[in-house]
């Protein structure tokens, strides 16, 4: 197992302080669940945590947070996942910029 240099790909600073786990999704439709969202992103790897994000009136703002295991699944989505659909709405990935503070 292991091997010389597994991981650290793309060296300094590379996906945040998170180390790139954790992606954007946007354009949600409002009726998307987290449960929704997690089935629709594990496509890419495991799925850690997902969550969509909510206004202060509780709706959805139509945005979530997908945390992957690994950063590696995290880019998987980003790749594969931009301009698919959910609940026949197409969705965008993109790297989280915030550092998954939600």
């Amino acid at each position: 197992g292991g091997g010389y240099g597994g991981g650290g790909y793309g060296g300094g600073g590379y996906g945040g302080g998170a180390g790139g786990t954790t992606v954007f999704v946007g354009n949600l439709d409002w009726k998307v669940s987290w449960q929704d969202l997690k089935d629709h992103m594990k496509q890419a790897g495991e799925v850690e945590y997902a969550d969509v994000i909510t206004r202060s009136d509780g709706k959805s703002s139509g945005g979530g947070l997908v945390r992957y295991t690994s950063a590696a699944a995290a880019q998987r989505a980003i790749k594969t996942l931009t301009d698919t659909k959910i609940n026949g709405r197409l969705i965008f990935v993109r790297e989280d910029r915030e550092g998954g503070a939600i």
